[in-house]
């Protein structure tokens, strides 16, 4: 079975993204799930896809993880039942997706290569590279607060520390005098 590779984009930043290989066969909700997992998203939230030209303009069907079952002229297809295969027509097929309705987290994603066999090793979707940073879905990202703590344990300096080699010496005086004596020198 074909492997399609795809690129997907942080809208915010192109140095930000993620290529994603899936099987042609499997649906959009599993490539939904790689993508939100790969960003480091917690799933809890509604997707779409939406068929995109070469300006990542929606310009085309829409794939909603809140439908269930295709019906034929609904407003956006089932990403359950919908293998991706179903609607890549071309080699560098676009894709906007769009996660979480209420904050409008946005990505491009573009087919980038189809390879001819899968990789016995690998279960797929598979992330093959991560580039970049994710961006924080909610408030900052930052660094784990016990490891902030170990940090600042092993660099910690005691007071007695302080007082040896951290005095005021050699620091210029801010008064007017001192200004003065040294404009006139």
């Amino acid at each position: 079975m074909a492997i399609l590779r795809f690129r997907v984009y942080w809208e915010e930043d192109d140095q930000t993204y993620r290529d994603i290989e899936i099987k042609a066969g499997q649906t959009f909700l599993e490539f939904h799930k790689a993508i939100y997992t790969s960003f480091e998203f917690d799933g809890k939230h509604a997707a779409s896809f939406f068929e995109s030209n070469e300006r990542w303009m929606h310009d085309g069907r829409e794939l909603s993880s809140e439908v269930l079952v295709n019906k034929k002229d609904a407003p956006a297809l089932s990403m359950m039942r919908t293998p991706v295969s179903a609607l890549v027509a071309k080699p560098d097929q676009k894709f906007v997706y769009v996660y979480d309705p209420a904050k409008k987290w946005t990505f491009h994603v573009e087919l980038i290569g189809v390879l001819k066999e899968e990789d016995p090793r690998r279960t797929y979707p598979y992330m093959v590279r991560k580039e970049g940073i994710a961006p924080a879905q909610y408030g900052i990202k930052g660094v784990n607060p016990d490891k902030l703590m170990e940090v600042e344990e092993k660099y910690d300096l005691s007071a007695d520390e302080m007082a040896e080699g951290f005095g005021n010496e050699g620091e210029e005086s801010s008064s007017t005098e001192d200004l003065g004596r040294s404009l006139l020198d």
